[in-house]
């Protein structure tokens, strides 16, 4: 009898629970965006029977209400907390790196060899229409490898590196693996974000000269600018718990001359930096102020040369490194924008011709690297 209504007052008990959590979804409207992750968030999906019978709308539905659950950055941290008492390793796509670094998880079976020679065909036809550099970064998995917890499975980036090298030819590839490679004890990625640092983009910055033939602006590294120390990036954001801090720095070598900066074909800056962001939780806005579909740059550096950018936001640290050498510099980051990529570009090429660069993350590049 004991048993029988023990088993009872637990079903009524998360019966109610369900009731309650139920009841302020109904109240509370969807998300939009998550300013703790820097992302949009899933919205409700639209039913039809096609993709009912599919399992798509199951998935997407699935992907909703783990957006939009009530109390969800609250039960995230609760759930991290739990995990770290357990001793685990591995935190909502994030492991519990040494040292206090976070790092991304990229598992190698999202990343098919399909989905590499479908880039990498995009990718020659860039290359062969323009001659563009490409630089691919490797992530923080591959290069800090004595941060990862043992045995922790990663996405081998060096394959795709070496499959790129191939297609594209060794002129048109800028190796930023060996550049970061040999230098991984040094801060070049932050321990709560996934981009890599000022000094990371530095050292990337030099593969780049190197490459290109040309001797770089002398920054220095001792100098940089440090604008905040309590940056807690998006890592930290997946599990929601409080962890170590990383410092914002740049270079300010790069205000030395005056720039006008063209966000969208609409908002323009005199400067690279919008310092309004480190006020909010994306302090990584900083740099380039955030995302943008088409941004345009005129220094006061060489005149006649240009460069056009396609990139995610790992280049949003290194371009303001990249002025001292062109006079005007056009980025476009395929994720925002919805024209047509060599059309624009033929737009924007002067007489004399422009340097094009592929700036991406290995992951950003498989996941985003598309145009039309």
């Amino acid at each position: 009898m004991d048993e029988k209504r023990n088993a009872l007052l637990t079903v009524g008990l998360v019966c109610a629970v369900l009731f309650v959590l139920g009841v302020a979804d109904l109240c509370n409207s969807d998300r939009v965006y998550s300013e703790s992750e820097n992302r949009v968030l899933a919205s409700r999906p639209v039913f039809s029977w096609e993709s009912l019978l599919s399992g798509k709308y199951g998935d997407a539905y699935e992907e909703y209400m783990s957006d939009q659950f009530t109390g969800r950055d609250k039960w995230v941290g609760i759930k991290t907390r739990a995990d770290i008492l357990f001793r685990k390793k591995e935190v909502n796509g994030v492991y519990l790196g040494s040292d206090h670094y976070l790092i991304g998880v990229n598992d190698p079976e999202e990343y098919t060899q399909q989905m590499e020679d479908s880039r990498i065909v995009s990718l020659k036809k860039l290359v062969n229409r323009w001659d563009a550099k490409v630089m691919l970064v490797p992530t923080a998995d591959n290069i800090l490898t004595d941060k990862l917890p043992a045995f922790a499975p990663c996405y081998d980036e060096t394959r795709l590196l070496a499959k790129v090298k191939e297609s594209v030819g060794e002129e048109n590839y800028i190796d930023v693996y060996s550049a970061l490679q040999e230098h991984a004890g040094e801060p070049i990625y932050y321990r709560t974000d996934h981009h890599w640092t000022s000094l990371g983009a530095y050292y990337g910055f030099l593969a780049w000269a190197d490459s290109m033939g040309k001797f770089p602006y002398p920054y220095n590294t001792a100098g940089m600018k440090t604008v905040s120390e309590d940056f807690q990036g998006t890592l930290q954001s997946r599990i929601n718990v409080a962890w170590t801090k990383d410092k914002i720095q740049y270079f300010p070598e790069t205000e030395k001359k005056p720039v006008t900066v063209t966000y969208d074909f609409a908002d323009t800056a005199d400067s690279l930096y919008a310092p309004e962001y480190l006020e909010t939780k994306n302090q990584y806005g900083f740099f380039l102020n955030d995302n943008h579909a088409f941004i345009e740059i005129h220094t006061g550096y060489n005149a006649g040369k240009t460069l056009f950018v396609i990139k995610d936001s790992y280049a949003n640290s290194m371009i303001p490194l990249l002025t001292a050498h062109y006079e005007t510099i056009y980025v476009v980051d395929l994720r925002y924008f919805n024209g047509k990529l060599f059309q624009l570009m033929e737009q924007y090429e002067p007489e004399q011709g422009m340097d094009v660069l592929v700036l991406y993350d290995c992951i950003h590049f498989l996941e985003d690297f598309k145009f039309y």
